[in-house]
């Protein structure tokens, strides 16, 4: 194998897992140690400086972060990355002199933005200071789009939203409310704007129609319209019996927020078993310790109406298996009629483009969504971007955010004249965190504590009221317990061949035996000879140089390595060191971070 390079920023960036899966690249291991130290306000501006939204983000993201935390490679539970996050939202200071501000004089170039929603804001944030008149229509009284309207105020209080929000708003975006865009060729032909974001998520829930349905109309409801009538004061009961149809995290909002609207009989009906659930598995426990109640393998028949009111639902009682060609086909083995004076439909979104007309240059493919590049967010008609759910369906907040952190990027370029599909490259910085012999810069002694309980407000107390928000956060004790379990990740083994004397202290001391000093060979032949098997093909080996003394390399497998440090204690030489690795993500308007060390570096992960 060649030498790995790791002064390519996407190397080291990989090996830190929980950074890698984050769809926005937020430092993860920076920002716990900085709340490890009780730097709350810089930890908090680490983090909205990738995330944007750490306060909302720290209370309802999908934590993509912590299934890939490499904690779980040593025990079962991830560090509580999210949560933690929202420790440092609680108790940052005021951060309104350290927020980005929008130029006096502006650029030139006016951009429209069509819905308010966390892609659209995030556009906003990343293009205000750069001088550009961002103008935003909103067909709703207030912005925020579904984080606004889907996420009851229990999970995300209306303080917490808003205050975020406007963060950017008040940087002076020009913001058009009840102004629902109702033709994208009239907008475009105005000829008033230099581009034209698309960030309107997808508001349109799926219906379920089935037998009974137009009879049943009254009180049968889709999850996210009555979610946002909920939030809007129009709805404020529900009938004590109450089927919630669906199993993703709208369901488990639907199915909680009915609890506290009056219902208590209520059940959320699954066609299949829990592991093809589409909501995390924290909202499922919420639900669950809210005594809400998750039939499985229930796939709806038909709605019952008596006296033109409805009575219930009729539900096939199925077993899945795979047929000969792999897929989930399923065999009814019995029926069953379960009472209910309400129906909630939560079994998915679509995204409705009827505003769009199909002669404007922009093309559509599959599903009827406008085909948009994956890397530029631009459709196939110059000047015109789309991002969050409206590009491919619904995704998480955190998702929407890097879609306009890319959008943006793809704006601005567009705006000055330079193709979309230049990216700015990422960089990195490396810094030796060794202070003496055997003290580091960070706590590297392993902590077997386990994850952290989050804390509840009492249950009858939290069900009483919409507004009452139900996890408490970590106080201090919680906080300084959880910290020590992160593996300080973006800590990297960093290795220097010729210094190198082959003396084995680093592989003897190891404890998860992730070093050898081997002959070179081919990638399979080597991962197959080191002192423990890598079988991780997903997690790059290191390789190093030829070492000094008899031409041999130093492997590391990355997948094991849980950046103790104690080679770097070990060595006599130095040649091992640990040295924290800063990814230098690009934004809007940035020069390149590559330089002639790095060049060649420029892949976006």
């Amino acid at each position: 194998m060649r030498p790995t390079n790791t002064r390519d920023p996407q190397y080291y960036h990989r090996v830190v897992d929980c950074q890698w899966a984050c769809p926005a690249h937020t430092n993860v291991p920076e920002y716990i140690r900085l709340i490890a130290d009780g730097r709350y306000t810089e930890s908090y501006m680490l983090n909205r400086k990738s995330n944007v939204f750490p306060g909302i983000l720290g209370r309802t993201c999908d934590r993509p972060c912590e299934p890939a935390c490499r904690r779980v490679r040593v025990e079962d539970e991830p560090v509580a990355i999210c949560r933690l996050k929202r420790v440092a939202a609680d108790l940052r200071d005021d951060v309104r002199d350290l927020l980005p501000t929008a130029p006096a004089v502006k650029n030139g170039k006016r951009v429209a933005l069509i819905g308010a929603g966390p892609a659209s804001l995030t556009v906003a944030n990343d293009l205000m200071p750069l001088g550009y008149e961002v103008v935003i229509y909103e067909a709703l009284s207030k912005p925020g789009g579904l984080m606004r309207t889907n996420i009851p105020s229990f999970r995300l209080p209306v303080n917490v939203l808003e205050e975020e929000m406007d963060y950017i708003l008040d940087m002076g975006v020009e913001v058009h409310y009840n102004h629902r865009v109702e033709s994208l060729k009239a907008m475009l032909d105005q000829d008033e704007f230099d581009a034209v974001f698309i960030g309107t998520g997808a508001p349109k829930g799926k219906e379920l129609n089935i037998p009974g349905r137009q009879e049943a109309d009254a009180n049968i409801h889709i999850g996210i319209e009555w979610l946002e009538a909920i939030h809007f004061g129009h709805i404020d009961s529900i009938g004590e019996r109450v089927l919630v149809i669906g199993v993703g995290n709208t369901a488990m909002d639907c199915c909680r927020s009915s609890k506290r609207l009056g219902g208590t009989d209520i059940k959320v009906m699954a066609r299949k078993d829990r592991p093809y659930f589409k909501a995390s598995p924290w909202e499922l426990e919420d639900a669950e310790d809210e005594q809400i109640e998750i039939l499985v393998n229930h796939s709806p028949q038909k709605f019952v109406v008596e006296d033109g009111k409805l009575a219930g639902m009729v539900f096939d009682i199925v077993e899945w298996n795979e047929n000969e060609k792999g897929r989930l086909v399923s065999t009814k083995l019995d029926e069953v009629f379960i009472p209910a004076d309400d129906v909630v439909l939560a079994i998915g979104q679509d995204n409705a483009f009827p505003w769009i007309e199909r002669d404007i240059g922009i093309e559509f493919g599959e599903w009827d969504m406008p085909v948009v590049d994956r890397a530029t967010f631009m459709t196939t008609r110059e000047g015109v971007f789309v991002g969050g759910d409206a590009a491919w369906g619904p995704e998480n907040i955190i998702w929407a955010v890097e879609h306009g952190h890319q959008a943006a990027i793809s704006i601005h370029n567009y705006c000055q004249g330079t193709p979309v599909s230049e990216r700015p490259a990422y960089g990195m910085n490396l810094i030796s965190t060794k202070m003496g012999i055997h003290e580091w810069r960070y706590s590297n002694d392993y902590d077997p504590v386990d994850r952290t309980e989050m804390r509840y407000v009492e249950l009858e107390k939290r069900l009483s009221d919409m507004k009452i928000e139900a996890e408490l956060g970590f106080d201090l004790k919680e906080t300084a317990r959880e910290v020590e379990r992160c593996l300080n990740c973006d800590v990297q083994t960093d290795f220097t061949a010729n210094l190198c004397i082959e003396c084995d202290a680093c592989v003897d001391v190891c404890p998860v035996l992730c070093l050898t000093i081997t002959h070179n060979g081919e990638e399979d032949d080597l991962r197959q000879r080191l002192m423990a098997p890598a079988e991780n093909l997903d997690q790059a080996l290191y390789v190093s140089e030829d070492l000094p003394q008899t031409k041999r390399v130093m492997v590391k497998d990355e997948d094991l390595c849980v950046h103790c440090g104690l080679c770097a204690e070990r060595c006599p030489t130095a040649a091992w060191d640990m040295v924290e690795f800063d990814l230098l993500t690009p934004y809007a308007g940035q020069e390149s971070w590559t330089s002639p060390a790095l060049a060649g570096s420029t892949t976006s992960p």
